[in-house]
C-alpha cells in the first residue's frame, strides 16, 4: 500500500462501507486517518457518548464533511451519563455546516431551544424525530421556518407536538416529499389537509394513530369543506399507508384515495371507515398499483358510523383484479376479533386478484374463507412466487399437499395453523421445490417433518397463543 499513488488509496478506502472495518482501517496508519476524516460522511451515536457536548465537538472537529446524523439513546438510564441537550444541537449547527440528514431517537433532553439552534442549517432535508417528548409544536414551527429545503420529515411518538402550524407552513413551502407522522396523540387525520398545496409534490405518507387514543375528531364545518373543495390531485404519491385512521365519507383521508394516480403501494390497517367505494375509485385512478396490504378491523372494534356499510366486500377485490393489472403483492388480514361467518371477503373475491393480477407474493392472515378449494386454485397461478399463510384454519393436509403442483412457488411460510400436520409436507420432502419453509406454532407440525422439505428450513414451536 505504500507505494501505491495517494488518490488509489482514497479510491480504496472510500469503498469500505461497514463502519467497523473503517475504524480499523483508520488505525492503520496516519494517511487511512486522514483519509477517513475527510471521508466520512455519516456519524451515529448514543448512549457512549460521555461527555456528550464535549465529545461531539471532537467528533465534528474530526469529520469535518459529515451531512448524516443519527443520535439515539434507546436503552439510556441515568448512570450512563447526561444525555446530549440543546448545547449539543447547537455544537451540531455550528460545527457541521454539511448537515443534511439528522435523526433525533429517546433524546428527552432536547428542548424547542434546541430546534431552534438547527434553523441555521440551510442544507438540512431530511429530519426524523422519535420520542422527542419535550418537542411541541412551536419548536418545529421554528426549525421549518428556517430549513426551507426538507423534503423528509418523520415523526414518531412526539407526544407532546400539540399545534399543527409547522404543516401549514409546510405546505405552503411545497418541498416535502416523505412524511411520516405515527402515533402523535395531538395530530389528528383531518390536520393533514393542512399541507395544501404539498400533497401536489407528497411522494411517501405514512400516518398511523395511536389505537388507544383514537377517536372521531369533531371538525368545523370549514374544515370539512377544505377537503371536499380539495381539488389538488396527489398526482407523485406513489407510497400511502395508513394505520388505525378513521375515513370518512367525503371527508379527511376518504378524499385522498382516489386521487393518487401513480400510486404503487397502499396498506391500510384497521382502518374504520373505508367502504367498497373507497377501493373502487382507488383501483380506476391507480392504474401502476404493485402491492396492497389490507387489515380489516373486526365488525365489532369500533361502533363508529354506523348509517355507513362499514365492511369491505368483494367489489373491492373485483374492482382491484380489473383495473390493476400490475399488482404484485397481496396481503389480505382479519384482526383477532373477526368470525368466520363475518369475513367480508369470500374465496371468489380473493381468487379474483389471482386470477388476473400478475401477484408474486400472496400473504393471508385470519381468512376463514380461503381453504383447500383456494389451494387448488393457487395451481394455476403462474407468478406466484411467495405464500404466506398465518391463522388460515380451514386449510388441511389435502390442500398444503397441492403446494408441489404450484408452477413457481418457492417460498412457503406457515404460522399458527391448526388444520394441517406432518402428512401435508410429506411430498415436499426431497423434492427440494421451496428454497424456504418457514413453519411457526402450528400445534400438529413437527420439527422433523420440516428436514429435507426445502433447501432451507425454519422452524419455531410456541403455543401459548392458543391459551
Amino acid at each position: 500500500m505504500d507505494k501505491l499513488p495517494e488518490h488509489l488509496v482514497w479510491e480504496i478506502l472510500g469503498r469500505i462501507e461497514n463502519t467497523v472495518d473503517r475504524n480499523s482501517a483508520s488505525l492503520a496508519c496516519k494517511q487511512f486517518y486522514e483519509f477517513d476524516n475527510e471521508q466520512r460522511h455519516s456519524l451515529r451515536v448514543g448512549c457512549g457518548l460521555d461527555p456528550a457536548n464535549v465529545a461531539l465537538v471532537s467528533l465534528c472537529n474530526r469529520f469535518p464533511n459529515l451531512t448524516k446524523v443519527e443520535i439515539t439513546y434507546a436503552g439510556w438510564m441515568s448512570r450512563l451519563g447526561k444525555q446530549l441537550d440543546d448545547q449539543g444541537l447547537y455544537i451540531l449547527s455550528t460545527n457541521c455546516p454539511c448537515l443534511v440528514d439528522l435523526t433525533l431517537s429517546y433524546c428527552t433532553f432536547i428542548t424547542d431551544v434546541g430546534l431552534r439552534y438547527l434553523n441555521s442549517c440551510s442544507n438540512l432535508s431530511a429530519l426524523r424525530l422519535n420520542f422527542t417528548t419535550r418537542i411541541t409544536g412551536c419548536g418545529l414551527l421554528s426549525l421549518v421556518v428556517g430549513c426551507k429545503n426538507l423534503t423528509l420529515l418523520h415523526l414518531i411518538r412526539c407526544l407532546n407536538v400539540n399545534s399543527v402550524e409547522w404543516l401549514e407552513y409546510l405546505g405552503k413551502l411545497e418541498t416535502l416529499e416523505d412524511l411520516l407522522i405515527k402515533n402523535c396523540r395531538a395530530i389528528g387525520e383531518g390536520d393533514l389537509i393542512k399541507l395544501g398545496l404539498s400533497w401536489r409534490k407528497l411522494k411517501r405518507l405514512q400516518f398511523e394513530v395511536d389505537a388507544n387514543y383514537r377517536y372521531m375528531k369533531v371538525y368545523d364545518r370549514l374544515a370539512v369543506d377544505r377537503w371536499q373543495l380539495q381539488r389538488v390531485p396527489c398526482e407523485n404519491m406513489v407510497e400511502l399507508s395508513l394505520i388505525n385512521c378513521i375515513i370518512s365519507p367525503g371527508r379527511g383521508l376518504a378524499c385522498v384515495l382516489g386521487k393518487c394516480r401513480n400510486l404503487e403501494r397502499i396498506h391500510l390497517d384497521m382502518c374504520v371507515g373505508v367502504r367498497d367505494s373507497d377501493i373502487i375509485n382507488l383501483a380506476k385512478k391507480s392504474s401502476n398499483l404493485r402491492s396492497i396490504s389490507l387489515r380489516v378491523p373486526s365488525d365489532f372494534s369500533l361502533p363508529l358510523l354506523m348509517n355507513n356499510p362499514l365492511r369491505l366486500t368483494d367489489e373491492s377485490l373485483k374492482a382491484l383484479a380489473h383495473n390493476c393489472a400490475m399488482l404484485e403483492s397481496v396481503r389480505i388480514s382479519f384482526s383477532d376479533g373477526e368470525f368466520p361467518s363475518f369475513s367480508s371477503f369470500t374465496l371468489n373475491g380473493i381468487l379474483s386478484l389471482i386470477q388476473k393480477c400478475p401477484v408474486r407474493e400472496f400473504a393471508l392472515d385470519h381468512v376463514y374463507s380461503f381453504n383447500d378449494v383456494g389451494m387448488e386454485a393457487l395451481c394455476s397461478a403462474k407468478y406466484l412466487e411467495i405464500l404466506e399463510l398465518v391463522r388460515c384454519q380451514e386449510i388441511s393436509d389435502e390442500g398444503l399437499q397441492l403446494v408441489t403442483q404450484f408452477p413457481c412457488l418457492s417460498i412457503l411460510r406457515l404460522k399458527k395453523c391448526l388444520g394441517v400436520t406432518d402428512d401435508g409436507l410429506k411430498p415436499l420432502v426431497g423434492s427440494y421445490k421451496l428454497d424456504l419453509l418457514a413453519v411457526e406454532d402450528c400445534p400438529q407440525i413437527s420439527e422433523r417433518s420440516v428436514q429435507g422439505a426445502a433447501r432451507s428450513v425454519s422452524f419455531r414451536q410456541d403455543l401459548s397463543w392458543m391459551y
